[in-house]
């Protein structure tokens, strides 16, 4: 008969409980995603509430005082000008080209759109008068201006705008929201940029309350269309950050009104089942905020370690890797990495994704980073001479820096990775 043994064994088991993985959940969504999931617990929880995001008529995200800097408006006094008066993104240039073709028919049109083409700003605006480009290309000033129009039809709707106003007045528009209200407000905007909402009320002769609502419509417009096709540019909807100067530096902040406001609200009863709720509504507040500090927190080291980019653009990026972040705040490599998920930032340059600011060096330890390597290239091929262009080559010597010799082989990788045709089919002809 067989011995009958006792054994005793242990295991380890990591249990997750509901905060925890609610608080994994919500680090991971962007501003958009984590708005949708409160919408849902607010439908579920009689204790959580959502109020419409903050709107303070004095504080404009970056991509709108630099727009609004350039057209001298508002209390911008704004050093970040020079990111509206920079070559236009190659993107940009290709997109508009293509789209040439479906909005005229004649040669003599395509000649007039072309020269419009390069009077294009990188904010996808018209950069300089329409007379003065007619007079300088040869051609009247009614034949550009039905050109014009005919290329204001192009998608994202407000490039060849004139002027911040018309891209603004060209998206109204679209979203049949161009009132009289919005008309008025629109032929104000120094006003509206200076946040004063009681004068600008009475410009228009309505209650405030009608011109805070147009201003809710237009900050959900693109001021800048054209900069959407910029390199890493964020898709177009309200960046979950932005980062603007401030009296000692640069300041990364919340964009509050991407964001619902979170409220408990109580009601006098005893209820267990009304309790649980109510706890789990203060629970998931907490969360909210503590996924608002660690974003704060992992922003504001990913930019202070990218700073030059904010000036000066992707060609200084940094080699920089989710673990040195991790490293320097005390936080797991998979916390970054959740944190930065889908997370756009607006700067003066733009909206770009936390995550593109992550780069590796090209060639290994002390190479240059990738991505400012690819918005070097991208610089060199936009600049080029079209009747001769640069070949895989030439532009490897060009982004060769002493001492770190670039392949032509990895400039025709990364050329291949931008989409950008090799040298022979880059060429223009007569």
């Amino acid at each position: 008969m067989p011995r009958q043994t006792a054994r005793l064994s242990l295991k380890q088991k990591l249990g997750l409980n509901t905060s925890l993985t609610t608080s994994i959940r919500v680090l991971h969504l962007d501003a958009t995603g984590l708005t949708r999931y409160l919408e849902e617990q607010a439908g579920q929880n009689p204790h959580l509430a959502l109020g419409p995001p903050p709107m303070d008529p004095m504080i404009w995200l970056p991509r709108w005082t630099t727009a609004f800097a350039a057209q001298t408006m508002g209390q911008t006094g704004s050093h970040d000008i020079g990111a509206m008066l920079q070559a236009p993104a190659l993107g940009l240039i290709a997109h508009v080209t293509r789209e040439i073709d479906h909005v005229v028919t004649t040669t003599a049109e395509r000649e007039i759109a072309f020269a419009l083409v390069q009077a294009l700003e990188p904010s996808g605006w018209l950069g300089r008068p329409l007379a003065a480009i007619a007079a300088e290309a040869g051609f009247g000033v009614d034949d550009a201006e039905r050109v014009l129009k005919r290329l204001q039809t192009i998608e994202p709707t407000g490039v060849f705008a004139r002027s911040l106003a018309e891209c603004l007045q060209l998206q109204a528009i679209e979203r049949d929201c161009y009132d009289p209200v919005m008309a008025c407000v629109l032929a104000h905007l120094d006003v509206l940029a200076a946040g004063d909402m009681a004068r600008l009320a009475r410009f228009c002769a309505v209650p405030e309350a009608e011109v805070m609502a147009c201003l809710r419509v237009i900050r959900s417009f693109d001021p800048k269309p054209g900069a959407q096709f910029g390199q890493d540019a964020a898709l177009v909807r309200e960046p979950d950050l932005a980062v603007s100067r401030g009296a000692t530096g640069w300041v990364v902040s919340l964009n509050r009104s991407a964001l619902p406001d979170v409220q408990i609200t109580t009601a006098p009863t005893r209820a267990s089942a009304d309790a649980k709720a109510l706890a789990a509504a203060r629970e998931l507040q907490r969360i909210v905020t503590n996924r608002n500090q660690t974003l704060l927190r992992v922003a504001q080291a990913i930019l202070k370690r990218q700073e030059r980019v904010l000036t000066q653009g992707l060609e200084v990026l940094q080699p920089m890797t989710m673990q040195e972040v991790a490293t320097a705040l005390d936080l797991h490599v998979s916390t970054i990495s959740r944190t930065i998920a889908g997370v756009s930032v607006d700067a003066p340059r733009g909206t770009v994704w936390l995550r593109a600011l992550f780069t590796a060096p090209v060639g290994g330890e002390g190479g240059v980073a990738s991505g400012a390597l690819r918005a070097k290239l991208l610089r060199l091929v936009r600049d080029e001479n079209r009747a001769q262009p640069l070949s895989d080559q030439a532009l490897a010597e060009a982004l060769s820096s002493p001492g770190s010799p670039l392949a032509r082989r990895t400039v025709a990788k990364y050329r291949a990775l931008l989409e950008i045709p090799p040298a022979h089919r880059r060429k223009r002809h007569g």
